[in-house]
């Protein structure tokens, strides 16, 4: 079931760690380019700690820190 166009989302994205620079298009939400996966995976957990936000990992391999 998709979600309805006038909801508004259950969270926030504060961030997104990718290794892709073609992915990184805007917003507010901070974006990082890490040089590899370990950089990207460390980068992301660091972030999430620091903000008390889960992580959630895409099909393309970015990563995202949520707050629900």
């Amino acid at each position: 079931m998709g979600r309805e166009a006038n909801t508004e989302p259950k969270y926030d994205l504060l961030a997104l760690v990718t290794l892709d620079k073609s992915r990184i298009l805007g917003g507010k939400q901070l974006t990082l380019l890490a040089k590899d996966e370990e950089e990207q995976k460390t980068m992301t957990a660091d972030i999430a700690k620091a903000l008390k936000a889960d992580v959630v990992k895409m099909n393309s391999g970015d990563y995202l820190v949520i707050r629900v």
